[in-house]
């Protein structure tokens, strides 16, 4: 994971101060920080999201996989269309919703 960096900050102001041992070389440049709950919170969406990346593509992967018997191409088409509809709809739904689970 990530190291954090204790620092402290103004709340006036909203100055950042995180004193360091100066080795004569300092200078200062604009830099942005945003708090930790801000950063879990966006590793929590990550990993929400790379869940539902995973579920579409295992759902994908049997789309592709698919090789219907030669007479039967039609209601495997039908069956394979309903379940790519469903997938969407669900997919929306949880985009919609913030939820992960795609299924």
């Amino acid at each position: 994971m990530t190291d954090y960096i204790q620092a402290w900050q103004c709340i006036g102001c909203g100055k950042i101060e995180a004193p360091q041992p100066c080795i004569g070389v300092c200078r200062d440049r604009k830099v942005f920080f945003i708090g930790k709950g801000e950063h879990e919170a966006a590793l929590a969406e990550i990993g929400r999201l790379r869940a539902q990346l995973q579920s579409v593509a295992s759902h994908l992967q049997r789309f592709a996989l698919a090789a219907p018997h030669p007479q039967q191409w039609e209601p495997a088409y039908a069956a394979l269309r309903d379940e790519a509809r469903a997938l969407v709809g669900a997919l929306n739904a949880a985009l919609e919703t913030g939820g992960a689970d795609v299924r």
